[in-house]
């Protein structure tokens, strides 16, 4: 039986797994066996961390339009869940992430936003 010479396919193989470990540190980025486990470790990570990165930025958004909220307590005369709920109510479809830019930057047309859904 002839001897098969395997070279070019694995090396092909092993140096396009290289390229995507090429800024790990040590081992993690010379022995391919070591390469193979990291690269499935970060594939997972990254699949994992996209979901928690929405889930964070939607906890972000609620904590600064409920601190708006409550801050002045005469102009907003509810919290963050009740402001939620007038809003669906009235069927004013604002997302969180645009109302915790209204909240940052203009406190006045949260203010207004809150006072019309009162009225």
């Amino acid at each position: 039986m002839t001897r098969v010479r395997r070279g070019y396919t694995a090396r092909r193989r092993r140096t396009k797994i290289r390229l995507f470990a090429s800024t790990f540190r040590g081992a993690h980025s010379r022995l391919t066996r070591t390469i193979t486990q990291q690269k499935m470790r970060a594939l997972a990570s990254s699949h994992r961390d996209r979901g928690r990165k929405k889930r964070d930025f939607r906890r972000l958004w609620i904590t600064r339009i409920n601190a708006v909220t409550r801050e002045n307590e005469n102009k907003v005369l509810y919290s963050y869940s009740r402001l939620m709920h007038n809003l669906y109510k009235k069927q004013l479809l604002l997302n969180r992430k645009i109302l915790a830019q209204i909240a940052i930057s203009n406190k006045n047309c949260l203010y207004m936003i809150s006072n019309k859904i009162i009225k």
